[in-house]
């Protein structure tokens, strides 16, 4: 039998598909493993590259394969799918993430360690209490709607809606029981979101890359965190530009014959990071509307020339390689000094 160089391993609940590969891409074999036995049979096989599509349970598969001896490569699922010949199942997936690993050009995704992955578990978990505290309050303004009692949107009204629930005595009692059992839900999870909030700060206090990243303007503890705990490691792009791209933050193209089309941003990558990015970059903005900017800087130029919601989109890019330059040489900040 042929020597294996590569293996296209795709994932599942509880049978996976492998699909090896000599160094000419000929189909040294096709397994299907179930679970309990795709450590071991990877045990038993000689050194050489294993591919599984980067989704659920990737990292882990690929922390426990590369404790074997073998060189693990994660590939974005949209990589994979212009491989796929003809019908879809299991066995041409697998086929499918084999070839894909072998191109020369093919991009990765870093495997993440136990901790990253942990650390990412913050930022998801809160953005999920966010969502539902929304739900909730959006909830107790359709029902007051429902009985004349109107506020603006948004959980900084909330207390408006609140002194309304209090105020009006011709609320049915069932429709202002409902409503207080959604208002001590909205009252559990501020408190919850908190206690995530206080812990974010604390490490952007205690570690050394957020507590950088926050010398750049519009970079809080929240963003600067998330970007330390949910963004690949510095080395894996090569310039600032390329970390920008990922995140999303760079226009799309559609350019043919030697004309160049550009349409809006792209967003690629961790849509958490490009949210944060882009709520700093506006508060950023925000703030400049309403202070004298520094004549003749970048900022005060793009906000002469061009539309709000672009220079908020331009500076998140420019917040987006300056953290890049950050991480990967272990500065912090200086802020451009204006020209003599």
């Amino acid at each position: 039998m042929a020597e294996v160089t590569t293996v296209g391993l795709d994932l599942a609940k509880l049978v996976f598909q492998a699909h090896g590969a000599d160094s000419g891409g000929q189909v040294v074999f096709r397994k299907t493993l179930r679970r309990a036995r795709v450590l071991e049979f990877f045990g038993r096989l000689s050194p050489c590259i294993v591919a599984m599509e980067a989704c659920a349970g990737a990292h882990h598969w690929g922390r426990e394969i590369a404790r074997l001896g073998h060189i693990v490569r994660l590939i974005p699922p949209a990589y994979v799918k212009p491989f796929v010949k003809r019908q879809k199942n299991d066995a041409a997936d697998a086929e499918a993430i084999c070839e894909a690993a072998q191109r020369p050009t093919m991009r990765f995704v870093a495997v993440k360690s136990a901790e990253a992955q942990a650390s990412a578990a913050i930022f998801r978990t809160r953005d999920l209490l966010v969502r539902q505290r929304t739900q909730h309050i959006n909830a107790i303004r359709g029902q007051l709607t429902e009985h004349g009692l109107v506020v603006g949107k948004g959980p900084a009204h909330l207390p408006k809606l609140l002194a309304l629930l209090e105020a009006s005595a011709d609320l049915p009692e069932t429709a202002r029981a409902m409503i207080e059992v959604l208002v001590d839900m909205v009252s559990l999870l501020d408190e919850r979101i908190a206690r995530l909030d206080q812990e974010i700060r604390r490490r952007a206090r205690e570690e050394d890359g957020p507590a950088r990243l926050m010398t750049i303007p519009g970079i809080g503890p929240i963003t600067a965190t998330a970007l330390a705990a949910l963004a690949p490691p510095a080395e894996t792009f090569r310039r600032g530009r390329d970390f920008a791209a990922w995140v999303g933050l760079t226009p799309l193209q559609r350019s043919t014959g030697g004309k160049q089309k550009l349409g809006s941003i792209s967003r690629m990558g961790e849509r958490t990071l490009r949210r944060l990015l882009i709520v700093g970059a506006s508060a950023v903005v925000r703030q400049a509307n309403r202070r004298d900017l520094p004549e003749g800087s970048w900022l005060a130029r793009m906000l002469a020339r061009k539309p709000r919601m672009l220079v908020i989109v331009a500076l998140a890019n420019k917040m987006a390689r300056t953290a890049w330059a950050l991480l990967a040489r272990g500065d912090v900040y200086r802020a451009p000094t204006a020209a003599a």
